[in-house]
């Protein structure tokens, strides 16, 4: 079966996560798909096959005679897509646009354009087959792509009966969540380094993540009768837009790239009584991501000294750490990366990702564990899109990984 083959079989499952859920997996649909790649390993002739009570999905190939004294690698991709709040999971019907002329498409009947104006990516994909959407749900290939394509790579490996040392593969649930790698079992997956394969360029490897934290900023207001308020109203909204605008409005993600870290508003609600901001924060340097920390203090305290204390109560929660500090100390696992980069026809790039990764937590957990794409663009809407020719790079590019 084709990598693509693979992608619309399980875009058509609905496995969307849930932030505000408190189980792991965060849905239980997330089972449907961890079933459904349990008998295909199982079929595939894999040992070691066993999904958790958690769904997350683990399989194994042994290695071949006269390999078992290479280093086990284990390939790792996530089985959900993001939260149904914007666009949904469900009812996905992948649309395959043949020989593409590299000028806008129109998604069904969404009135939706996908346009390589906005996605410059497109412009690599004229003459290739793509995958999209309709237009009115997310595609899912962040990251089923990902799963497709290191299933495919592992079939054609045994079938063209290649040597290999030992091979792990994984499927965790709630990746989008940022739970994807909490409850891995490192020991059942016994791999000595691993690989996120999990969106981005067919070229490209990462291994610096952000630095990341989240910021809850609570703002308590008194509300009086508007016709005697002089002196006595404190207006919680109009707190919440000083806050706001006591932070830096040029580092924003909207006009940030590569290096540059940010603050990202991403919830407000606000009313005269009481107001709650949500951000995220980011840095690639842990220096800076410690400034912009002591930036959002700074902004609570300068308020409660205007205000009274106790009107800005700000929570940060720090989420994950750059993993260059752990995969700097194994440039091997870098190395080898880039060599089957190579071996696909293509020139590595190394891309910090402008997010987060499963291998950032698998990396501090003493699991060297870089990125690799899949060749998906668009990724978290409804212009969501990857190329069949790219996903057939991405797989000759794990079987060279794989043998290596």
């Amino acid at each position: 079966m084709k990598a693509y083959e693979r992608l619309i079989r399980y875009a058509r499952v609905h496995t969307s996560s849930a932030e505000d859920s408190d189980t792991v997996p965060s849905t239980m649909r997330q089972f449907d798909l961890a079933h459904m790649l349990e008998q295909e390993l199982n079929e595939l002739g894999f040992s070691e096959v066993f999904v958790d009570t958690h769904a997350y999905v683990y399989g194994a190939l042994p290695a071949t005679a006269g390999m078992e004294n290479r280093p086990s690698v284990a390939l790792i991709a996530h089985l959900d897509t993001i939260p149904d709040t914007d666009f949904s999971g469900e009812n996905v019907q992948p649309q395959l646009v043949e020989h593409y002329d590299g000028g806008d498409l129109t998604l069904g009947t969404s009135g939706r354009v996908l346009s390589p104006k906005q996605f410059p990516d497109l412009k690599g994909c004229v003459g290739h087959t793509l995958i999209t959407t309709d237009g009115t749900t997310v595609l899912g290939a962040d990251d089923k792509a990902g799963v497709a394509e290191i299933l495919t790579a592992c079939e054609e490996l045994l079938r063209e009966d290649l040597p290999h040392g030992r091979i792990a593969v994984c499927f965790t649930p709630d990746e989008e969540i940022g739970h994807g790698a909490e409850l891995l079992d490192l020991k059942r997956l016994g791999a000595d380094f691993a690989y996120t394969v999990d969106g981005g360029a067919p070229e490209e490897i990462n291994f610096e993540t952000f630095n990341a934290a989240s910021a809850t900023v609570e703002i308590a207001g008194v509300n009086v009768h508007p016709g005697d308020a002089k002196g006595k109203m404190r207006n919680a909204a109009h707190v919440a837009m000083e806050f706001d605008a006591l932070l830096p409005a040029a580092e924003r993600p909207e006009r940030t790239e590569g290096y540059e870290g940010f603050f990202h508003l991403t919830e407000i609600k606000a009313d005269v009584e009481s107001a709650v901001l949500q951000y995220i924060v980011r840095d690639h340097d842990a220096q800076r991501f410690a400034v912009r920390k002591s930036i959002m203090e700074q902004a609570a305290k300068h308020l409660n000294e205007i205000y009274g204390a106790g009107t800005v109560t700000l929570t940060l929660r720090d989420q994950y750490r750059n993993m260059a500090q752990v995969l700097q100390a194994h440039p091997d696992v870098i190395t080898r990366a880039e060599n089957a980069i190579c071996k696909a026809g293509l020139t590595p790039v190394r891309r910090p990702i402008r997010g987060g990764t499963d291998g950032a937590q698998l990396s501090f957990r003493g699991l060297p564990c870089p990125n690799l794409g899949t060749a998906g663009g668009g990724c978290h809407g409804p212009y969501e899109h990857i190329s069949v020719q790219n996903m057939d790079i991405v797989v000759q590019m794990l079987k060279a990984l794989l043998t290596a």
